[in-house]
């Protein structure tokens, strides 16, 4: 069986994004963004709610080509558009760079996709991922933490009928206070 892990950085105080869904108050370090690119590379399947699709969509596909392109951010590009990803949305939404688009259930599809063949599987977006988070599919949680208070926006965490119980699997700190916990879940 794939694990599923739901890894996205957060605020300290819950939030994935500030109102408005701004993005910009994370802190950023070469080797942050190092562990989030060898995330990448060791994807064997990305699930990605409509929103978040769109985010990466916009930048990471052409972003090897654009002028003053670091050596690391050319590495990223090239991992994300080999990454095998599916989509998830009942929106209409165009998909491409090895991706495909899932309008059905969720939670049967990615109940399905646990059970196939390939390596470990990340989900991102909170829509999506509470959908899974609520019906306990998801095995790990990689939390990267930011030293920052945003006040409100979207959260993290969705609201759940039960207890999860999990045990901590590692830490690790990165430049300008930013720590990792990622967490397995436990019966």
């Amino acid at each position: 069986m794939r694990n599923l892990t739901f890894g996205m950085s957060v605020s300290v105080d819950g939030y994935i994004a500030a109102e408005g869904d701004d993005l910009d108050w994370g802190m950023q370090s070469d080797e942050l963004f190092q562990w989030w690119s060898d995330r990448v590379g060791a994807t064997g399947l990305a699930l990605y709610g409509r929103k978040l699709w769109e985010t990466m969509n916009s930048h990471w596909p052409t972003a090897d080509q654009q002028p003053g392109a670091t050596p690391a951010h050319i590495e990223y590009a090239r991992r994300w558009r080999d990454m095998p990803k599916v989509v998830f949305s009942s929106t209409p939404v165009t998909v491409d760079w090895n991706t495909r688009l899932f309008t059905g259930d969720v939670v049967t599809e990615i109940t399905r996709l646990k059970t196939d063949d390939g390596g470990s599987m990340d989900i991102g977006g909170a829509t999506l991922a509470a959908a899974a988070m609520r019906a306990g599919l998801i095995d790990q949680y990689a939390i990267v933490t930011h030293p920052v208070l945003v006040g409100g926006g979207t959260p993290f965490f969705t609201a759940l009928d039960n207890w999860v119980n999990l045990r901590l699997v590692e830490t690790r700190t990165f430049p300008h206070g930013v720590v990792l916990t990622r967490y397995g879940t436990r019966p």
